[in-house]
């Protein structure tokens, strides 16, 4: 049966004008409360909904205690228990307390451990056409499959949403990418966003909001899009949206949510600032190679290659679909025996509606081994892959590390992929299988899980509870503002691409202490150099080098609070990742830019860099550097608002906003 759906927020309508817009340009005017939107000028926008996960909603909760808040701000706010399910020693389980107290504390929807990850419960149960949702998650992205205007942030960002504060971006260039043709037999729509990758890089849409549009949308399901949207993140987009059409409308019924949908696309002759066209019916199956989402090839090119692992499902291949084609493929036959096929549903209720439908049986059948609904393998929370062999993923990263096994060899693929993979031990082109791909359907009666959503208490109950503070709890720290001087030794130089999972693991050694200001410093730059803790805490006030796109991936904050913790000052690179810039601001580190690039290869660890007036600095938005060493002297910018220029000053955001913790509170 259809249970009733949950009572969610309104969101701002969306006037259209005869003007030619994009719908992603009406979506943020009709949220915009202060600021230009002019690409590349600092906006405000006005969140409908935000969503918070267990990985960073404990620090969250703390940092709203610090502020004084008292409830929420924002029409709807859910937390997820979806990251933090491996539940080893009392740590995790504290942090599930943790949240659930947070949210009946400050008036947030709460979704329990096993519920399923929150890009695919969101979507299924709260999420509506037209409205801007701000989640603490990269992949909030995903969301622009309903025609949301849905942003990733860290978790301080998300902190200030909920106490009042809108959302704070630079206005995004925005790129259409028009779909046609339809997606021949055994391609899928993980095949498409890795054709984007393959076209584009891990930067390629950076500073750019791509809008899904064409002839080719039309032969797309909504979870097709939501694979499309949210693997966006990886390639550095800010996020991706599709227009809500009658597929939207026929989703929305099943979900038992038909009254929240409404048609939304762009205006005739919509004028995007840059214009692509993407044929479907040219895209083949293909993998992402180690140690990158943007190291694409086809599958011919490295198949017959001995694989360990098949891993399908995860937030970036979520549905039913993802895993029904699976089971459609192994049907009546065994996997290889060498090969561990895991299944990792991302939604109960997608778990449910499988087990009704006879996938589940399909899949144990085979060998799979069936693994609770949440994040689990995606962030190394379990299911690690042996060393230097194979595993085949249908998971958005597969940077160095992050599946939990230091020499991992991470391919990422489609469903399709993966499952034929694992009936051979190698990997395998789909379409050798033959011509038809097994032909899938939804059950008749489809089966929904909005009641195991608990409601917000109200206020004055809320305001009764006390969060469940474990020892995995300790308060947040306050930090000094901007000295007049800065001399700085570089304890570390760093190349192109330093992902958040370098700078701050993931897994089951690390994840446990993200709320723990007092230990998750431990595991600082534990991807790049171990012996960074102690040396950063023998040198205290410090800088580091990076090369492009620094930061990218996760939107974890506690990846520039640990180095902070630690002495962490300024980073110098030569450009920086969206949310993790935004991180570094927010707790006060100095986010540089080299003016000229090849100044980085003149700079090295070892080196000791005097910032003569950094206050000066911030405020003109340039000076220099002088190497203490070369005695060479080398120019720098920020690309800094002047707001974010005085959450630097002051030291972070924690005094721009001039919070106090309730231990320190006059």
């Amino acid at each position: 049966m259809l249970h009733s759906a949950p009572e969610r927020g309104t969101d701002r309508g969306v006037k259209h004008t005869p003007m030619g817009k994009p719908l992603a340009r009406l979506l943020i005017e009709s949220h915009l409360v202060a600021g230009d939107p002019v690409a590349g000028s600092e906006i405000a926008l006005a969140p409908d909904q935000v969503f918070i996960d267990d990985s960073v909603g404990p620090l969250i909760a703390l940092e709203l205690e610090a502020m004084g808040v008292d409830r929420t701000e924002v029409d709807l706010t859910v937390g997820y228990v979806d990251h933090l399910l491996l539940q080893a020693d009392e740590r995790n389980p504290e942090d599930h307390l943790m949240m659930r107290s947070a949210c009946e504390r400050f008036g947030f929807w709460f979704s329990r451990a096993g519920n399923g990850i929150c890009h695919a419960v969101h979507q299924q149960s709260f999420g509506r056409p037209g409205a801007f949702l701000a989640g603490s998650d990269s992949h909030t992205c995903a969301a622009g499959a309903l025609g949301m205007l849905a942003i990733g942030a860290g978790g301080l960002t998300v902190a200030l949403v909920l106490a009042g504060e809108p959302l704070h971006l630079t206005m995004p260039e925005i790129w259409g990418v028009r779909l046609v043709g339809e997606l021949r037999p055994w391609v899928s729509a993980k095949d498409v966003i890795l054709e984007m990758l393959r076209r584009h890089g891990t930067d390629g849409a950076s500073g750019r909001l791509i809008e899904y549009h064409g002839p080719g949308v039309t032969g797309l399901s909504v979870w097709d899009r939501h694979v499309i949207a949210h693997m966006g993140a990886e390639m550095g987009a800010v996020t991706s949206l599709f227009a809500s059409d009658g597929e939207v409308l026929r989703y929305l019924t099943r979900q038992g949510r038909a009254e929240d949908w409404r048609r939304l696309e762009a205006e005739d002759g919509a004028a995007y600032d840059h214009l692509t066209e993407l044929d479907m019916s040219t895209v083949e199956p293909l993998v992402a190679l180690p140690p990158s989402p943007g190291n694409v090839v086809p599958v011919t090119d490295v198949a017959g290659a001995e694989i360990h692992q098949a891993y399908i499902g995860s937030s970036a291949n979520p549905s039913f679909r993802d895993l029904a084609v699976a089971a459609g493929i192994v049907a009546g036959q065994a996997v290889h025996d060498r090969v561990s096929f895991d299944i990792n549903p991302a939604s109960r209720e997608a778990l449910g509606n499988l087990a009704t439908a006879g996938h589940v049986a399909t899949l144990l059948q085979s060998g799979a081994r069936l693994h609770q609904a949440g994040c689990n393998g995606c962030p190394g929370m379990g299911q690690a892959p042996a060393p230097g062999r194979i595993s085949l993923r249908t998971v958005p990263r597969n940077f160095p590390g992050r599946s939990g096994t230091a020499d991992d060899e991470v391919y990422l693929v489609s469903p399709e992929t993966a499952a034929a993979s694992a009936l051979t031990g190698v990997i395998t082109d789909p379409r050798t299988l033959g011509p038809v791909p097994p032909i899938i359907g939804e059950p008749d009666e489809w089966v929904t899980n909005h009641d195991l959503l608990v409601p917000p208490l109200p206020r004055e109950q809320a305001r009764r509870v006390e969060l469940a503070k474990g020892s995995n709890h300790p308060s947040l720290p306050r930090f000094e503002p901007m000295p007049d001087r800065l001399s700085l030794p570089v304890l570390l130089k760093m190349g192109h691409g330093v992902s958040t999972d370098e700078i701050l693991p993931a897994g089951p050694r690390a994840m446990p202490f993200w709320s723990n200001v007092e230990r998750m410093s431990d595991f600082a730059f534990e991807g790049v150099d171990p012996s960074y803790p102690a040396r950063a805490r023998a040198a205290s006030d410090h800088a580091v080098i990076g090369g492009r796109n620094y930061g990218q991936g996760s939107s974890r904050e506690q990846a520039a609070l640990a180095p902070r913790l630690l002495g962490l000052r300024v980073v110098i690179a030569l450009s920086f990742a969206r949310i993790h810039h935004e991180n570094l601001v927010l707790f006060g580190v100095l986010p540089l830019v080299f003016d000229d690039p090849e100044t980085y290869e003149s700079v090295d660890a070892g080196h000791s860099l005097l910032i003569e007036d950094p206050l000066r600095l911030l405020k003109e938005g340039t000076g220099s550097v002088l190497n203490a060493i070369s005695r060479l002297r080398f120019d720098v910018r920020h690309e800094l608002s002047a707001r974010q220029a005085e959450i630097v000053r002051r030291g972070g955001a924690i005094n721009a906003a001039r919070w106090t913790a309730p231990e320190t509170a006059e």
